[in-house]
């Protein structure tokens, strides 16, 4: 599946803002700085549909883009940034709840990991909150041009080992880099199989 036409729609703070016409939605999140908005652009093979930027904090909104007039794909801010208030944190945090939680239009959310490090509790309180919820998601492993082979490897078993303590089996699991143009067929053929079942 290739994607060929994208519209950005606009930035919203607040559900009612949000666009209404019931297309399916699939929502794009995960640590600051964890390479969202490279893949993002790599999914829908434009350079700049999403700011990239080397300050962590640079998505402070649900950004709306429509493709292919048929789904959206939607930036959420990244969690777990540091340099900003306490009361902006937790504007975010509200923000992110209410549209993960109540968003009826929300199919799947992609939570994004470093494929770098070893597992960062964050990363697991967010899935495990997920779970609770009740919501739909998958895992994107990035930046996995960045070490060896036998690094990245151990640290998703790590991932792996650490999410089954709390979970009876893993989901969805996708491994990416933008920079080796790795992984955007499967992800962009899973979100076009889950659009194909919602007919």
């Amino acid at each position: 599946m290739k994607i060929s036409e994208v519209d950005f729609k606009g930035s919203f703070v607040y559900l009612d803002q949000c666009p209404a016409d019931g297309m399916p939605e699939y929502a794009f999140i995960g640590r600051s700085n964890v390479g969202k908005s490279s893949l993002i652009n790599l999914l829908t093979n434009r350079k700049e549909i999403a700011k990239v930027s080397g300050s962590p904090g640079k998505t402070q909104t649900l950004n709306f883009f429509l493709v292919d007039q048929s789904w959206y794909l939607v930036d959420l801010p990244g969690y777990g940034y540091a340099r900003i208030s306490k009361k902006q944190r937790q504007r975010w945090k509200q923000m992110i709840e209410n549209y993960i939680g109540k968003r009826t239009t929300l199919i799947n959310t992609f939570v994004l990991i470093d494929s770098n490090i070893p597992p960062q509790p964050i990363d697991l309180q967010f899935i495990n909150w997920l779970g609770e919820a009740g919501i739909p998601f998958s895992i994107v492993y990035t930046k996995e041009d960045k070490s060896k082979s036998l690094e990245l490897a151990q640290n998703h078993q790590a991932f792996r080992r650490e999410m089954l303590k709390s979970w009876s089996e893993m989901p969805p699991e996708f491994h990416t880099s933008t920079v080796t143009k790795m992984g955007d067929d499967s992800i962009l053929m899973y979100i076009a199989n889950l659009n194909e079942g919602l007919r």
